[in-house]
């Protein structure tokens, strides 16, 4: 687990040049506060308690949620397509959405999230990863960017996912627009210092450059895509990593490097 990346912005006397990172704050806050308001978090008594909680929590996910099936044909799923869905959650019945727009799913879904595990792990690596990143492209630049590349690889997921099972499932959370974040900052910094939690030594914290925290993360993810159960798409951290670092090789231009 990555925790602390070093700013690469130039900067006088200690100070950085450009503004602070405002719209990856921005991100950060919106994701937050959809999540507390949702029924996830389990903290808006207007989603109830207990089972009737879960239920709420289903129905949302189907509402705002991302759905291979809904994306590809451009129409929500029908009470009969979502009772034979993957997963259901035992008592609550299925409750068509008639007036989603799939295509804006693909964005909506960027912003909704599981449970608290999930939230957090997303947020952190666009905590560590995102500021520099924003810095490099500029906001406006950066904003498209995360959207669009959350929303290439929500996309690619469904086409990948057509003629399976699992088209039915909902797609939710940032990772697909994070990971594209990674495949920049891996672009613009290989050999940036970045602090990592070792799990198999005890969690100590160690420093390696980012070219192989960030390489071995991806392979990671790779590798899950072939191995994993459902639960995860590990194919959208796949699509979303190469399409911000394909990005950042093709169209934003590399500055060029100082003696020293």
């Amino acid at each position: 687990m990555a925790l602390a990346a070093p700013d690469h912005t130039a900067a006088r006397g200690g100070r950085p040049e450009v503004a602070a990172p405002a719209v990856t704050y921005a991100l950060i806050a919106v994701n937050t506060l959809v999540f507390l308001l949702g029924p996830a978090a389990g903290l808006n008594p207007l989603y109830g308690t207990g089972p009737a909680r879960v239920c709420a929590e289903q129905r949302y996910e189907q509402r705002w949620g991302a759905v291979p099936a809904e994306l590809l044909t451009g129409r929500p799923l029908t009470a009969e397509q979502l009772t034979e869905a993957p997963d259901p959650v035992p008592g609550c019945p299925a409750a068509p959405t008639p007036g989603k727009h799939p295509a804006l799913s693909a964005l909506t879904g960027l912003f909704v999230h599981a449970g608290w595990l999930h939230l957090l792990g997303n947020l952190l690596f666009l905590h560590v990863f995102g500021p520099t990143v924003e810095r490099r492209l500029g906001r406006a630049r950066y904003a498209v960017f995360y959207l669009a590349a959350g929303s290439l690889a929500t996309y690619g997921f469904a086409l990948a996912e057509a003629h399976s099972p699992d088209c039915t499932r909902v797609l939710i959370g940032a990772s697909g627009a994070i990971s594209a974040v990674l495949g920049a900052y891996l672009r613009f910094h290989p050999r940036a210092r970045v602090t990592t939690l070792v799990p198999l030594l005890f969690f100590l914290p160690l420093r390696f450059p980012a070219w192989l925290v960030l390489g071995l993360w991806f392979a990671l993810q790779w590798w899950s895509v072939h191995s994993a159960g459902p639960g995860v798409a590990y194919l959208v951290h796949v699509i979303g990593f190469s399409a911000g670092f394909l990005y950042t090789c093709t169209v934003v231009r590399h500055p060029p490097r100082r003696p020293g």
